[in-house]
């Protein structure tokens, strides 16, 4: 993963630090230690690898190696909790736009945190929220992208796909983090949340 091509993005603050790891157990259960101890709004904690990544119902999300996005971006908003309410179908809807603008192909939303393809799902969406009192604390965008994986284990491979496995070509991740965070910036800006 080219680290400094994501930094090297148009945003201001999203994706200006991020910590890049080989591999670790959960992108969101690192980032939710260092969220409390440090103020570093729009860290992203990106891994190569998964061992225990946190999918849909308490589900693990497999994550090979190398081949997909598993990230998780801190941010430190400056609003009350009612500013966030359906941030998470917002995000869905942002990834979405990005895969349309980026290759034209069209991946459909399944509420509440899902992006499916094909009927197969390639993405999954994981928001936390830590508030003191009105205020939040914290929030936490972790997200799962099947973008190059081919491997799939036998309980996921009818309900699982990615970019690769459906049109046979490989796909920049790069491209995929940086069209994202870039309209999630735009949006969290826009909405006086970021």
């Amino acid at each position: 993963m080219n680290i400094q091509k994501i930094i090297n993005s148009k945003t201001e603050k999203i994706g200006k630090k991020i910590e890049y790891y080989k591999q670790i157990t959960s992108t969101h259960q690192i980032s939710k230690q260092k969220a409390k101890k440090f103020e570093n709004n729009g860290t992203i904690i990106i891994a190569e690898q998964q061992t225990q990544g946190i999918g849909t119902k308490g589900r693990s999300w497999y994550t090979g190696e190398e081949n997909n996005i598993a990230m998780t971006i801190i941010i430190k908003p400056k609003c009350t909790i009612d500013k966030i309410e359906g941030i998470t179908i917002k995000i869905a809807e942002l990834i979405k736009q990005s895969v349309k603008e980026l290759y034209t192909y069209d991946l459909e939303i399944k509420y509440p945190n899902d992006l499916l393809l094909n009927g197969k799902k390639i993405c999954g969406i994981l928001t936390q929220v830590a508030t003191i009192s009105e205020r939040i604390d914290y929030l936490l965008i972790s997200i799962g992208f099947n973008v190059n994986e081919i491997n799939f284990s036998e309980e996921t491979i009818k309900l699982a796909t990615s970019l690769k496995k459906e049109y046979g070509k490989i796909f920049s991740r790069e491209d995929i983090i940086i069209k994202f965070i870039e309209k999630l910036e735009k949006y969290l800006i826009s909405k006086n949340i970021m």
